[in-house]
């Protein structure tokens, strides 16, 4: 059983790396993918009705849970976008070379995930750079960037990702020493690449886009509305990881919360207009320009790796790594890659299961690492994170374009800033 799963995941994942040449979509692969391995986990893996129904409903709770903040998330941002609200960042926005619009966009996202978490800024962020760029190369290489910046500015934040969050809930880790310590290696695994793209894009300047003609000038939105949407849409965004602070309720609750306020916020602002002129800005509207089949396609994948999990297939593989390797720098730098080929959430519970607190106590070496790694790690493959894959569905990055044009950028940044923790430890220790 264990050969059958490992095979079908492995063809499912080559038929989304090859989505474009093959002209089949991801999402189609993901759905077919999860649906074998649920079939043959269920027939061949001996575990009871009960059982199997229990893992199930466990699984169905996580994706639900990440599927539902996904898509509260992204109405937020297209109805900001639908009030013009990210013209007040682009206006701040005042250069004309693409260096230095690379610099400020990644501060931006490193800092921003931090707060936000680095899904929600991968979705900010896509948003905002269709505002300022019109290229479309030009937006992917931006958007690579987004992912690898979101996901080394979450990792040093107890709410800025969610493996950082499971490690910090579990009491691996405390808030104040991850930010002391995986904050420097963060900025190195950020920086490195982009000051690579910073010196191969020099001299280019920035082409931005033509300006949207789509809503006429008495449809468009007082700068009054504009402020009020943005401001409190923000807000929204910001206060996910407060709500989940203060009540330990998902993210998705505070997110669907910030949504409900938004939309009655939106109703009231416009209810004097008529049908034809408040349409562009109901969010009905903002629904309608969500990216479903990504959202479908984050459904498929996860059910598929959720099979890996159960059947044992991650624990076993941590497991592998602790005996033939033993060195735990090794180990820990092993699983951050690893969680480029399979979701980081499930990589890091095994570990979680898998090393004791007696051996490793609290803000150790390992868990301190670990957030980094985890973090980060799944930067290297556009599917290895959940910012990776919202930037992959909003901006139709393809799979095989980032492995050419990005992995390897994401690879250094990712053992420098890894390299930069160990020696950090050292000195320090």
């Amino acid at each position: 059983m264990v050969y059958s799963l490992s095979f079908i995941f492995a063809i499912s994942y080559l038929a989304i790396a090859l989505e474009h040449p093959l002209k089949i979509n991801k999402s189609s692969a993901a759905l077919i993918g999860a649906g074998l391995l649920w079939a043959i986990y269920a027939l061949f893996s001996g575990v009871s009705q009960e059982v199997m129904h229990g893992q199930l409903a466990h699984t169905i709770e996580e994706v639900a849970q990440i599927v539902f903040f996904l898509m509260a998330a992204m109405t937020i941002v297209e109805l900001i976008d639908a009030h013009e609200g990210f013209s007040l960042i682009t206006r701040k926005i005042q250069t004309t070379k693409l260096s230095n619009l690379v610099v400020v966009v990644c501060i931006l996202t490193f800092f921003l995930s931090a707060v936000l978490d680095n899904l929600t800024t991968a979705i900010v962020m896509c948003s905002l750079l269709k505002k300022l760029l019109a290229k479309r190369e030009d937006r992917l290489i931006m958007g690579a960037l987004v992912i690898i910046t979101s996901n080394a500015g979450g990792a040093w934040s107890p709410i800025g990702d969610v493996t950082t969050t499971m490690l910090w809930v579990g009491g691996q880790i405390t808030a104040t020493n991850v930010i002391m310590n995986v904050f420097l290696p963060s900025v190195v695994c950020a920086l490195i690449p982009v000051l690579l793209v910073v010196s191969s894009v020099r001299g280019q300047p920035v082409q931005g886009p033509i300006n949207d003609i789509e809503i006429q000038a008495h449809k468009r939105p007082s700068q009054l509305e504009q402020n009020f949407i943005f401001f409190l849409g923000i807000g929204a965004l910001i206060f996910i990881p407060v709500f989940k602070a203060v009540t330990h309720l998902p993210p998705f609750i505070g997110a669907m919360f910030g949504l409900g306020v938004l939309w009655l916020a939106a109703d009231i602002l416009h209810k004097k207009k008529s049908s034809e002129e408040k349409a562009h800005f109901t969010l009905v509207h903002a629904l309608s320009r969500i990216d479903m089949p990504s959202v479908i396609f984050f459904v498929g994948i996860l059910l598929a790796v959720a099979t890996l999990q159960h059947a044992g297939i991650l624990t076993s593989i941590a497991n592998w790594l602790s005996e033939v390797i033993g060195d735990l720098s090794v180990i820990v730098i092993l699983i951050g890659l690893a969680s480029s080929l399979v979701d980081n959430v499930p990589m890091v519970a095994a570990s979680m299961s898998m090393f004791s607190m007696t051996d490793h106590p609290t803000d150790s070496f390992l868990w301190e690492f670990l957030a980094y790694c985890a973090g980060t790690g799944g930067s290297i493959l556009i599917i290895g994170s959940a910012a990776g894959l919202a930037v992959m569905g909003l901006e139709k990055i393809d799979f095989v374009w980032y492995l050419k044009k990005v992995s390897l950028l994401a690879f250094v940044g990712y053992m420098s800033g890894a390299m930069t923790y160990i020696v950090q430890y050292n000195l320090m220790h």
